[in-house]
């Protein structure tokens, strides 16, 4: 018989930090909902806008109405693809917390269009957000991360990615070809990360969604032949669900997680081996 010291918490997060930006729909929010389910302490969540049907304010009205939870949720306004803010983010955190077990860099842009039709904005924006954003987020977020790991329970950092950073996943009338490079990006900034950070007790690892049903990816899924025709061409025979996404998260971010580092983890029902499925836009 092996000795698993403490198996029945091994996928709990009772009494830790975390922010996750993008949380107020979405990916984020269905990790923040998973977060305070398994017992986190205090999820900050943020976004550009507090108001609105997809601002901060309605998904932290959400979260803190969860049944048997412990812990709440915080909004904050900010937009992650700017220094000052992320800094005073950090300063928020540091006031209310004075350290963060688990950041979730989940905030993303994206573009489609030709190739020829591609505006520079277009990539100054998506390179701003889902890589030189996360890289700061990282930096500046990095003190409050090592105040909290230990050797055997480290601060977790998740770069939420796409696999569309692993294949060539659309080109022509709506390609996203910044966007897949900048996905791409994001997977080999992780694996910096887990390595210049790994000793500071902080792990680094990605999370690649292929198709989840959101606001983002629904005008994609109907250019592509609509829910049905992309169910039937994954190998698993359906798109991504809330509890996908909430689970690799929270093992991730548990003690069951503790020794990954550097890795990245597809949570698209085996699809992205299917090479060059979506290429034909």
């Amino acid at each position: 018989m092996s000795e698993l010291r403490n198996f029945d918490r091994m996928f709990r997060l009772d009494g830790k930090v975390a922010l996750i930006t993008g949380g107020s729909r979405g990916l984020g929010l269905h990790t923040a909902t998973a977060f305070l389910l398994a017992g986190a302490k205090k999820v900050f969540i943020t976004a550009r806008q507090a108001g609105g049907p997809q601002g901060i304010d309605q998904a932290v009205e959400k979260l803190n109405a969860l049944p048997r939870i412990q812990g709440s949720a915080v909004g904050v306004a900010a937009n992650v693809s700017n220094e000052g803010e992320i800094v005073r983010l950090v300063e928020h955190v540091r006031k209310e917390e004075g350290k963060l077990d688990l950041l979730v860099a989940n905030a993303g842009a994206t573009w489609g269009s030709k190739f020829e039709d591609a505006p520079d904005q277009s990539s100054v924006k998506i390179l701003d957000l889902n890589v030189r954003g996360v890289f700061l987020l990282a930096q500046k977020f990095a003190p409050l991360l090592e105040a909290a790991g230990t050797r055997q329970d480290p601060s977790r950092i998740i770069l939420v990615s796409s696999t569309a950073g692993i294949n060539v996943p659309h080109v022509g009338e709506s390609g996203t070809i910044m966007y897949s490079v900048s996905k791409a990006a994001a997977h080999h900034l992780a694996r910096n990360l887990a390595i210049e950070l790994g000793p500071r007790n902080i792990t680094t690892n990605t999370v690649a969604p292929g198709f989840f049903p959101s606001k983002l990816a629904n005008g994609l899924i109907e250019k592509l032949g609509g829910r049905e025709e992309l169910d039937d061409a994954n190998p698993r025979k359906r798109l991504g669900e809330p509890e996908d996404i909430a689970g690799v998260m929270v093992y991730l971010c548990s003690p069951a997680g503790n020794y990954i580092n550097g890795n990245d983890i597809s949570v698209d029902g085996g699809m992205v081996l299917s090479s060059g499925r979506y290429s034909k836009l």
